[in-house]
């Protein structure tokens, strides 16, 4: 069982879960009875006819994420949350008892109206929603919280099309009833959220809209890595819209097939989002592992593309059920295609979610998430404008996926060489999830915030990337100027940010330089990690701690955790056999070694004698 899963035993966790889970359902029992109206009942009207209806309807509902965004945001960050959460879900009750209205009366202004009054109430809970986890969960919790949210977001556009479809076949009197009691609903499971600080107490609410959305952009640009997390989590809705949009006639006029065959397509869609979001926090080990989206962004390419090649049934004027079209030419590839656009979705998702959550400052994460969503209306109202033109312009829908997934693949490479970072910690989890399988203990010692120097025996080339790939933070390493140099393994040291540095005699200009940058990010609240040693052990065993962790430490007197790895000695990377890297993988793929972790130890107290004792004993018999 997934770890998340233990969550919604959680008071902090499963209140909110379950509130969201509600929202969620509401939205899409609301729009999927609309849309199925359209696609599905409406005798009179045409393929067209029903293409416009449908993109319109996804760009009402998404409009008021950019119109009113900053204002949510705001929101956010000045009132405490649980307090606010209720409020907005009251204002869901409102607006579900005039949706309800709507149904009864048969009114197509009425209902379109709704849509983007329930847009609005979406816009105003997006920033709580997200800003919340890393205030009520863990820093190990966030993955695993946001691949909950993720999953269940998609179950809940699935559950929400599956009873729509039943309540209107029993009349319009049905749906109206279940948007309700549904809202009613949210609002009970609101009630118990835990209190939440607020993030910005004293800020003063601004009803400039121009000026606010300017502000937040800027707050989302502040950070580097958080603003193209964002632009990266926009262009997932992007896809994301396209295909949800596009499904339902995709699936009558592309497949022959019925509602129950779009059901069917999208329970395996969002099934998909659930496996990937947990398989996600699986694969990164309760840190936000963003080396995934790299794999993920790929699956949303390759799976496009083959959707497209995948087209050889026979449509028919009379459509085809769900067991009709499992028997049918290449319809269990088109369900592999469809389920693997899931998984390759949580995976490429999730990461990004909770890089935001966990990079932004905590008083204005609300409203970098209002910027994520301005950002996420326009890719969405760009989806929903790519259909119509493409759609009007005699594209078919498969094409229009085709041009969809490479798209996807350009705008991934253009993301990812703005911001090397990805592909970096790709690379170091390639290393860890395949050389090695890595067991961890102690290090819970290492703290989430704020300044500490690590220091650990240097086994090996990749003793760094073990410990980038194992410890949740981002570490600067200090690392001896030649190591730093090697091919490959200098464009991770570079791109993660490493500290050369040179013995006095060989370069002390570079020696000089290296302190400087390593008190300046100690001072900054960083985690700096040295190998006191100053070189890989030639026998397996720790040398002599050398003094430059003294006067780190003399300069900034912070804690010091000590780590030490085990079982690196006679690995490819280590000098085992003479030069390292000389006899390929001796010990086969998937050898175990560990990355320990001890109490951290003051500076006062941190002199060399000791540091080095500690290293020792945490390494134990084995090298």
């Amino acid at each position: 069982m997934p770890d998340s899963i233990k969550l919604l035993s959680t008071p902090r966790f499963r209140p909110f879960f379950l509130t969201q889970l509600a929202g969620a359902f509401n939205d899409n029992l609301y729009k999927n009875g609309l849309t199925i109206f359209i696609a599905f009942q409406a005798a009179s009207v045409s393929q067209e006819e029903s293409n416009t209806l449908v993109n319109i309807a996804a760009g009402l509902f998404i409009l008021p994420f950019f119109l009113f965004s900053p204002i949510a945001g705001q929101l956010a960050d000045k009132y405490e949350k649980s307090m606010l959460i209720r409020r907005i879900k009251l204002l869901e009750v409102g607006i579900m008892l005039l949706g309800a209205a709507a149904f009864m009366l048969q009114s197509p202004a009425m209902l379109v109206a709704m849509l983007f009054l329930m847009g609005t109430q979406s816009t105003l809970f997006g920033p709580v929603k997200y800003s919340l986890l890393p205030q009520a969960l863990k820093p190990a919790e966030l993955v695993g919280g946001n691949a909950m949210v993720e999953f269940g977001t998609f179950i809940a556009i699935l559950a929400g099309l599956i009873v729509s479809v039943y309540l209107i076949g029993i009349g319009n009197y049905a749906i109206a009833i279940g948007v309700v009691v549904t809202a009613c609903l949210g609002y009970w499971s609101s009630r118990g959220i835990p209190l939440l600080s607020a993030g910005d107490p004293e800020l003063k609410i601004s009803f400039n809209f121009p000026r606010q959305m300017l502000h937040i952009m800027q707050d989302a640009r502040h950070n580097h890595s958080v603003f193209y997390s964002v632009m990266g989590i926009s262009w997932f809705w992007f896809i994301g819209i396209t295909y949800i949009t596009q499904l339902p006639n995709f699936v009558r006029y592309e497949l022959g097939g019925n509602e129950q065959v779009y059901v069917l397509l999208l329970a395996l869609f969002s099934i998909g989002i659930g496996a990937g979001s947990f398989l996600c926090e699986k694969l990164s080990g309760r840190i936000v592992e963003i080396g995934l989206v790299p794999i993920g962004s790929l699956g949303l390419t390759l799976f496009g593309v083959d959707l497209y090649f995948n087209q050889d049934l026979a449509v028919t004027e009379e459509l085809i059920g769900p067991t009709g079209f499992i028997a049918a030419g290449s319809s269990l590839r088109v369900c592999f295609d469809i389920i693997m656009l899931g998984v390759s979705g949580g995976m490429y998702i999730v990461p990004l979610y909770a890089l935001v959550q966990q990079r932004s400052e905590v008083s204005k994460c609300s409203r970098v998430i209002a910027a994520n969503n301005v950002l996420n209306a326009v890719f969405m109202v760009a989806a929903s404008l790519y259909g119509l033109i493409a759609l009007s312009a005699g594209v078919s829908i498969p094409m229009l996926f085709l041009i969809m997934a490479l798209m996807n693949a350009a705008v991934a490479m253009f993301i990812f060489m703005l911001v090397p970072e990805f592909i970096m910690r790709l690379l170091i989890w390639l290393l860890v999830h395949s050389i090695y399988r890595v067991d961890k203990s102690g290090l819970e010692n290492v703290p989430d915030e704020g300044p500490a120097l690590l220091v650990c025996n240097h086994v090996s080339f990749v003793d760094a990337l073990v410990l980038a790939g194992c410890i949740r933070r981002p570490i600067r390493f200090v690392m001896y100027y030649r190591i730093f140099q090697l091919p490959l393994l200098s464009f991770i040291f570079r791109t993660a940010n490493a500290i050369p540095i040179a013995g006095a005699q060989e370069d002390p200009e570079m020696m000089e330089r290296a302190f400087d940058q390593i008190s300046a990010a100690l001072q900054q609240g960083e985690i700096v990690c040295i190998f006191p040693e100053g070189k890989l052990t030639e026998d397996g065993e720790i040398s002599a701690f050398r003094p430059g962790v003294s006067r780190v430490l003399q300069r900034d007197p912070v804690a010091v955790v000590p780590l030490a790895l085990r079982g690196l000695w006679g690995s490819f990377f280590s000098r085992a056999y003479g030069s390292a890297m000389s006899r390929l993988l001796p010990r086969g793929m998937l050898s175990r070694i560990e990355l320990v972790g001890g109490e951290p130890i003051d500076a006062g107290d941190a002199s060399l004698e000791r540091l080095q004792q500690q290293v020792l004993a945490l390494r134990g018999s084995r090298r």
